[in-house]
């Protein structure tokens, strides 16, 4: 008896395959390079719409399930052109996620000075400037996307970037955590007096451990010499933060994975950046890179306040 499967049937069967794969979206600031990001892509051999209404999105995907098209990856710009964007992108996206759908969501920013540098290379005309200037425009932008900005996966600033090292970046970050659904996890020392980093998404506060900056010999040094290290690490109080704060990465880590997180900022933070914060942040990535593929460490103010 040959089975025959539904409408209903089909469209769960072709669902099921398609959520598979994370949809990437791709959105920001206006100038930011959005479409440097889409091109890449798409030279990837991402199936890529730009600009499409985030309200039609349910009905597209719908339409995609329906069909026999090979597109199993599919990359999408919605930004602040569409007049509804703010309004909606919220509620569908959640609804479209308890379906079972996974995004990524790509949040392309730049500086300030940086858009209008680019807005004034490219004559181009900015979506809201109508009766503001270009500066109050590129503000009134940015802050209306903060909640965006917030949920997105990946924050991208391409102040500094020229248009290939742009689209290095997004094409590392999709081959990496997109396609092998494993977190890329970024270790991060800083200072509190430069500033806690924007992007940080755990935070830990080492200025308990005791500090050799108050010692003579080491002042001059920074975390990455071998005399800063064992003095931070000779400390009892040291020893015992450390495993209950690897232990507590060790259980983390694998949540925010499951839950689809793709890229996760671990900071660590002292009072100028340049001894107990980066030795603990190499402790940190040390035991993380046996677990983790994707992995780095940056020890941002390090060269900073140098003696």
């Amino acid at each position: 008896m040959t089975n025959f499967l539904t409408v209903e049937d089909s469209l769960q069967l072709a669902a099921g395959s398609f959520k598979q794969e994370k949809i990437i979206i791709i959105s920001g600031l206006s100038g930011s390079g959005k479409s440097t990001a889409i091109k890449a892509l798409e030279d990837l051999g991402v199936f890529c719409v730009d600009n499409l209404p985030v309200v039609l999105l349910p009905k597209f995907l719908e339409l995609r399930m329906g069909n026999d098209s090979e597109i199993s990856e599919l990359a999408l710009v919605m930004d602040i052109r569409e007049k509804g964007f703010l309004s909606t992108y919220s509620d569908v996206l959640d609804s479209l996620g308890k379906q079972g759908y996974r995004f990524e969501i790509i949040f392309l920013e730049a500086s300030e000075e940086i858009l209008l540098r680019r807005y004034s290379q490219t004559r181009m005309h900015h979506p809201l400037s109508k009766g503001k200037s270009l500066r109050e425009a590129i503000r009134n932008e940015r802050e209306q996307l903060e909640g965006l900005r917030q949920i997105a996966d990946k924050v991208i600033d391409t102040s500094h970037y020229n248009v290939h090292e742009l689209k290095a970046v997004v094409l590392d970050h999709v081959l990496k955590v997109v396609k092998t659904g494993q977190v890329e996890v970024h270790i991060l020392s800083f200072g509190y007096k430069y500033g806690i980093p924007y992007e940080a998404d755990l935070v830990i506060d080492v200025r308990f451990l005791p500090n050799p900056y108050f010692v003579r010999e080491l002042t001059g040094l920074d975390g990455t010499a071998p005399e800063v290290q064992a003095f931070v690490k000779k400390w009892d109080g040291t020893q015992i933060f450390l495993k209950k704060y690897l232990d507590l990465l060790d259980y983390l880590i694998p949540l925010y994975e499951k839950e689809g997180k793709s890229y996760l900022t671990v900071a660590v933070g002292c009072t100028g950046g340049r001894h107990r914060s980066i030795v603990i942040a190499d402790e940190i990535f040390q035991h993380l890179k046996k677990k983790i593929d994707n992995i780095n460490l940056v020890h941002r103010d390090i060269e900073l306040n140098q003696q």
